[in-house]
């Protein structure tokens, strides 16, 4: 994964509550087990008429938000099936950051994973950040401060957040789980190598 530190961008808002794994990205699209490719297909049913047409209505096709990496969005984020490829889709469209009251619980540790940052606010706030979506363009997520920072009307904004230590500590070092075994490879070494000279027999016979 890269690394997480800072990022900035536009914002996208889209203030759906209950949006579930299936909305951001249809059963039809998991036949794939990889991680690319999935991001034109986010949000499909709500991008896409029944004949494959963009709708321009949708957030989404609108020319602002092409580029945008932040998502502003409503409470229980990612509900439904547990399905990865939520988080697949959201990363390779290149969304790196969430924003909502409450998220599943699958689906937000799963963005760890994937190299997205879950940003958690209570409701008020979560709405005065998509009333900012109509003035400003620019934000700004600083993970090592945990703090968002925005403008409207010309008056500069901070919104400060929590997160765990461990999974902040993961994306700033771009790190997953695998990733983070694989730090500790010299203390499993030292652990077998420790347990062999102490217990020989076990390591002495062949498994049949």
């Amino acid at each position: 994964m890269k690394k997480f530190k800072k990022i900035k961008s536009n914002a996208i808002p889209l203030p759906m509550v209950n949006i579930d794994t299936d909305m951001i990205i249809p059963k039809q699209f998991l036949k794939t087990i990889k991680r690319t490719g999935l991001g034109k297909s986010l949000f499909y049913e709500l991008r896409y008429d029944e004949n494959d047409n963009k709708i321009s209505s949708f957030v989404l096709n609108q020319d602002q938000y092409k580029d945008s990496q932040i998502l502003i969005t409503g409470k229980n984020f990612g509900c439904g099936s547990s399905r990865e490829h939520a988080p697949w889709s959201i990363a390779d469209y290149g969304i790196k950051c969430i924003i909502a009251s409450s998220y599943a619980d699958i689906f937000y540790n799963n963005c760890f994973k994937n190299g997205i940052l879950p940003i958690k606010l209570a409701e008020d706030q979560v709405q005065e950040l998509l009333k900012a979506t109509e003035d400003s363009l620019n934000f700004e997520v600083d993970l090592e401060n945990q703090r968002i920072s925005y403008i409207v009307n010309n008056e500069a904004k901070e919104v400060e957040f929590d997160i765990d230590s461990a999974k902040k500590a993961c994306l700033i070092e771009g790190i997953d789980d695998i990733g983070l075994t694989l730090n500790k490879v010299g203390h499993i070494s030292e652990f077998e190598n420790k347990q062999k000279s102490m217990n020989p027999w076990l390591y002495s016979q062949k498994l049949k």
